[in-house]
């Protein structure tokens, strides 16, 4: 993710970093091209092939149904970018409350620092597992050496990872370290990081069927190329300029959407998954009273992966 600090809308007007136009180009310029061609052959067309011209009308009641169809596309996949960030959210709750019990009952001790350090190994899990990558670097310098050797065979880390926290939390209560209400307190917070591991991976495997995804790109990508040879008949040399800030627009929508399908990308709109995950892992070595992580300096318009 991208973050900027709040520009004028002048200088908005030119930001090229983590905007969708370096995508959209090509089919921008291709827009121009035809749109100077409609231009340079508009006297001969609308001489010898009057009837065959087309209107603006048309085109804007095509517009005005796209434009709805755009907005359906990019209201789903922002709902997923959304309820995916909620999640992390809860990851975010779940984790400091989970530390904070373990401290509030059995104080700063090595049990809360294992299950502390448990649910930071989670979050670097679920990051890894959403984006399909496995960094063991993390798990290894958080989980003791044989949950690390357990885990690291498995295919579904972050649930391995779960079940060694409740099995911890199991043997708290059974050396009596914990009440029989505190360890259900306990399985409380673990069941709501099982759910944000259910979520996300519902979001992660459940992508916006692809035949929507085509009949858009087909109906956004012929009504542009086709858009000049409406325009030519009625603004003549204005063409290019209009025809390509009007596609533009539909280009942009599409492609926004498409980013914004996939939450735990890497791309600039994605979710900083690693920011989020430094942000835990720092907030619960404070309540444990131990020296923080070093941040990253803040900058102008960096990537937060």
């Amino acid at each position: 993710m991208i973050v900027r600090n709040t520009s004028s809308w002048f200088r908005l007007l030119f930001v090229w970093h983590g905007s969708v136009l370096p995508r959209i180009l090509p089919r921008l310029l291709l827009v121009f091209a035809l749109a100077i061609l409609a231009s340079s052959i508009r006297h001969w067309w609308l001489t010898s092939l009057a009837d065959s011209a087309l209107s603006i009308p048309t085109f804007t009641l095509l517009g005005v149904s796209l434009a709805i169809f755009l907005g359906f596309r990019n209201s789903v996949s922002y709902d997923r970018f959304w309820e995916a960030r909620k999640l992390w959210g809860s990851l975010v709750i779940a984790s400091r409350s989970l530390a904070r019990q373990m401290i509030s009952l059995t104080g700063a001790g090595p049990d809360s620092r294992r299950v502390a350090d448990g649910c930071c190994a989670f979050a670097y899990a679920l990051k890894e597992q959403v984006r399909g990558q496995q960094d063991d670097a993390p798990l290894e310098r958080l989980l003791p050496a044989d949950v690390f050797q357990r885990v690291r065979a498995g295919r579904y880390r972050p649930a391995l990872i779960l079940l060694w926290l409740g099995e911890e939390a199991a043997r708290l209560q059974r050396e009596g370290a914990l009440s029989e209400r505190q360890w259900q307190a306990l399985d409380r917070s673990l069941n709501t990081l099982s759910e944000v591991l259910g979520g996300c991976e519902r979001i992660a495997t459940t992508p916006i069927p692809f035949t929507y995804r085509v009949l858009l790109n087909r109906t956004v990508t012929l009504y542009c190329l086709l858009l000049p040879a409406g325009l030519v008949s009625s603004i003549g040399w204005l063409t290019p300029p209009i025809a390509v800030f009007i596609s533009y627009t539909y280009f942009a929508l599409e492609q926004i959407a498409e980013e914004l399908e996939d939450p735990f990308g890497f791309e600039g709109n994605d979710l900083p998954l690693a920011a989020l995950c430094h942000g835990i892992e720092s907030s619960l070595r404070e309540m444990q009273g131990l020296p923080l992580l070093d941040e990253p300096a803040p900058r102008q318009g960096i990537y937060l992966q």
